[in-house]
């Protein structure tokens, strides 16, 4: 009988997780797999070191919230109000996901402030994200101002809507949420 390993993908996953609760500073192989329930001699299996799982966990990052979020939209097709209508639900259900979760975003943007690798790709990252959505808006908004706010907007609320907690007048955040799509999709 041979032995099972854990597969590479977990790894990634629980360094992601790890990431999101403490930095990269929490990323360490013994914790990792204490929590993965293994030896650490698995991970040499698939990693040369710490820091090519480190860049295994931003390449991750990187193709799931750019190009793996936009096939999910563009995988059912419709208008540019549609796909924005399902990229708006796809963001807002994916918070707490291990790799496109608000904590690894989050994580990344703090990691960004003190490495200057990790800050451009990230820059990378979020001019992606930019251009998927500049690219829905300018197909039914002309002026480029408009289709710029509009896309500011929205991603600054996906970047920021865990971070800003006030009253809305009577309102929950999420009616006020669900009244800013309609306003972005108008």
């Amino acid at each position: 009988m041979g032995v099972t390993r854990t597969p590479r993908g977990r790894w990634v996953e629980e360094g992601l997780r790890a990431l999101a609760g403490g930095g990269p500073e929490a990323v360490r192989v013994e914790a990792l797999a204490q929590v993965l329930g293994v030896t650490k001699g698995g991970f040499y299996g698939y990693f040369r070191n710490r820091e090519a799982l480190l860049a295994e966990m931003l390449d991750t990052w990187e193709r799931e919230v750019t190009e793996g979020v936009i096939a999910r939209v563009e995988e059912e097709g419709g208008d540019a109000r549609t796909r924005l209508g399902r990229l708006f639900r796809i963001a807002a259900t994916s918070v707490d996901g291990p790799v496109t979760g608000t904590g690894v975003d989050l994580a990344i943007r703090e990691w960004a402030r003190r490495d200057e690798a990790v800050a451009e790709r990230l820059r990378r990252v979020d001019n992606r994200r930019m251009g998927y959505l500049r690219s829905l808006f300018g197909s039914f908004c002309a002026d480029p101002a408009e289709v710029e706010m509009r896309s500011f907007v929205s991603f600054t609320l996906r970047v920021g809507y865990h971070m800003v907690d006030v009253d809305h007048g009577g309102l929950a955040k999420e009616d006020v949420m669900v009244k800013t799509r309609e306003w972005l999709l108008s």
